[in-house]
């Protein structure tokens, strides 16, 4: 009967009902299938107690000191400074791209924000300068990924937040996949770019690229202090939050001079709305995740999974392939809520490292936000760049690769995930 349960809540999902009523189907009708006389005050309380915690109050402040910066002159001065060191090499305006989408991600922490801020500047300027719009399309999608990777990205909190995991050790491990993607993302756009003969910029003189380092100052600030401020001890990952809409709100509204009072009350509306959406699933998910525990689901799964993989390896093979899966229908969010309760103790039972697997989930995110059919990248540049749905799918492929020759690297050489901790 349970099994009955959970497919119909995954049904539900894929049929386009909201998150919040296929988690409570989930949660509620598994008490009633299992254990009728249970009283659903518990899950109420579950529901309550999963945006208690304190972690959670850094997402609503990242993606505050995000919308900020977004609507800000940030994401200009940075496409300018990248521009201005690799624009004249061959590829150089869509390694811009790229490493203006890695940059902002470590600002922004949000992969769909990163699409709508450097996409719309950059957009045009790529199809004027010779590429195509498909392969335009793929790179603005497939780079602002990027931003799930590194820190502050709110999927690794949620990650950190479901399993206890430390959030500033997951941070610092982040960045190393992270740059690995924009290099070969670097790497295939300076042959692709040789291949169609796009033309390339004029070389810079270094006086004009201290200009730009100098436009660009408060912006690379904004990482490293967050990455260093946390990895010092300096302050917690929510305090590191605080500090950033505090230093977007300095750079923005007294600095640069793009944001006025006004326009911080429409961010803040903005910011209000979105967190709303994510804590009542953070809310319904731990509902759903104290049922499945209650009902000892992960711990007869477990135990399926020690009789049936014999090697780290092999689970590490069924994380990627389930959170791939399941990113490819649902939000990388509601993945997490739906399968982390599940694999997680699987993985602890054989003892791999929890950063690691955040790692691994991270990376699957990743994929998942720029796979077809329900990629939520692929959706945000279509109404961001009013272009059909085929015309950016088309042009991914070649991403994907790229992304999964990175997930089977992670699989093949776990270290490579805590490599952070022998420096």
């Amino acid at each position: 009967m349970s099994v009955i349960v959970i497919i119909f809540m995954i049904t539900l999902l894929l049929c386009g009902f909201p998150m919040l009523a296929s988690f409570a189907v989930g949660a509620f009708g598994l008490i009633l299938a299992i254990q009728p006389s249970l009283s659903m005050t518990f899950v109420i309380q579950q529901f309550i107690a999963g945006i208690s915690g304190f972690t959670l109050l850094s997402i609503p402040m990242f993606i505050f000191a995000a919308e900020i910066m977004s609507f800000g002159r940030t994401a200009n001065h940075l496409v300018d400074l990248v521009k201005a060191f690799v624009g004249h090499i061959s590829g150089g305006l869509a390694i811009t791209v790229a490493g203006a989408c890695t940059i902002f991600g470590a600002i922004s922490g949000s992969s769909n924000a990163t699409v709508v801020a450097i996409g719309k500047p950059m957009r045009s300027r790529m199809i004027e300068n010779g590429y195509d719009q498909q392969n335009t399309d793929a790179l603005i999608c497939a780079s602002a990924i990027i931003a799930v990777l590194i820190p502050p990205s709110i999927n690794m909190i949620m990650y950190c937040v479901l399993t206890g995991t430390s959030v500033g050790e997951l941070f610092v491990a982040g960045v190393i996949p992270g740059i690995f993607v924009f290099l070969l993302f670097a790497v295939y756009n300076y042959f692709y770019a040789n291949k169609k003969n796009i033309p390339k910029f004029k070389r810079v003189s270094w006086k004009e690229r201290i200009v730009s380092v100098r436009k660009s100052i408060l912006a690379l600030g904004f990482p490293v202090l967050i990455i260093g401020g946390i990895y010092s001890g300096t302050f917690t990952p929510t305090e590191a939050a605080a500090v950033s809409v505090i230093y977007a709100m300095l750079c923005e509204m007294l600095i640069y001079r793009t944001v006025n009072f006004k326009d911080l009350l429409d961010l803040a509306k903005s910011t209000g709305i979105m967190t709303s959406a994510i804590f009542v699933l953070i809310a319904v998910g731990q509902g759903f995740s104290w049922v499945i525990s209650y009902f000892n689901i992960p711990k007869t799964l477990t135990i399926i999974a020690a009789q049936n993989i014999n090697s780290t390896v092999g689970m590490a093979i069924l994380v990627s392939l389930a959170f791939f899966i399941a990113c490819m229908f649902v939000d990388q969010i509601v993945a997490m809520l739906i399968l982390l309760p599940i694999i997680f103790p699987m993985t602890q039972a054989m003892g791999m490292d929890p950063v690691y697997i955040g790692v691994l989930v991270s990376i699957q995110a990743a994929i998942g936000s720029i796979t077809p059919p329900f990629g939520s990248n692929i959706f945000v540049a279509c109404a961001a760049f009013d272009r059909p749905y085929l015309s950016i799918v088309k042009g991914l492929p070649a991403y994907l690769i790229i992304l999964v020759f990175v997930s089977v690297i992670y699989i093949a050489f776990p270290n490579l995930a805590i490599i952070h901790r022998l420096l």
